[in-house]
């Protein structure tokens, strides 16, 4: 399967990301690609202090585009994330639709990250309220288990996915730059060799305002812990080649129980 993973630095605003969303989807299914994986806030990236104004609600304007970006460039798009109020809480959400626009199920992140660096200081849980449930899709005959961000760090929902027949673990992310340089490639490496899935993590990349600075090198690993792309920096689409007969064959080479 022909995947695509889309690094962007998005703003506030949702029709400037939108816009530019809409000319990678384009091109990606121009290019054979079947799904495309999209990075954390997606839609709409606040300063960290107060959350976005434009919140999905489950039947607003916002859901809306957020569905037409499948429906009108006719590709799945899994992983990506938005702020979404949801009984007068805000969530952080991650959206899956196939590309007919058919809802594969929604993702609400589990664990709220929180830092206090010398250069970055942020607490999610200020904003945010965690989700409590895993959830597994299915698209192109590939099983794929939703995390968003720092739920990377907790390796126990990674297995339970692996449990679940996951082949692959998609973490759509906004890194900041210094826990990246420190953590994000051992961190996502560790996820897929010990879950021998494919990981895949699409994340946001730079200067998103006064506040917010992410890392980029969005990543798709392979069960063997191989890098199949690195993104580096900057604002860009990629792509890879996921192949089931590789999980098997990782899979059969170090059996794990």
């Amino acid at each position: 399967m022909k995947i695509a993973l889309i690094q962007m630095t998005s703003g506030l605003e949702p029709k400037d990301n939108l816009a530019k969303l809409d000319g990678w989807l384009s091109e990606a299914h121009a290019q054979g690609a079947k799904v495309a994986f999209l990075p954390e806030v997606f839609y709409s990236m606040s300063n960290g202090l107060a959350p976005s104004p434009y919140l999905p609600d489950g039947s607003n304007e916002h859901d809306q585009a957020i569905k037409n970006l499948a429906i009108k460039n006719k590709i799945a798009i899994v992983g990506g994330s938005a702020a979404a109020k949801l009984d007068g809480k805000v969530i952080n959400r991650a959206y899956n639709f196939d590309a007919d626009g058919n809802d594969l199920g929604h993702y609400d992140k589990r664990k709220l990250f929180a830092c206090d660096l010398s250069n970055t200081k942020l607490t999610e849980a200020d904003i945010y309220t965690s989700g409590n449930e895993a959830r597994l899709v299915e698209i192109e005959d590939w099983k794929i288990g939703l995390g968003i961000c720092f739920d990377l760090r907790y390796p126990e929902f990674a297995r339970a996915y692996n449990k679940a027949g996951a082949e692959i673990l998609t973490f759509a992310s906004a890194f900041t730059v210094p826990t990246g340089r420190a953590h994000w490639h051992t961190l996502l490496k560790a996820r897929a060799i010990e879950n021998q899935c494919y990981v895949i993590a699409s994340g946001q990349w730079g200067e998103h305002n006064e506040r917010i600075r992410t890392f980029g090198h969005s990543l798709v690993i392979d069960p063997w812990g191989e890098i199949v792309v690195d993104a580096q920096e900057g604002e860009k689409m990629v792509y890879a080649e996921l192949s089931h007969k590789r999980v098997a064959d990782v899979r059969a080479m170090i059996k794990m129980t």
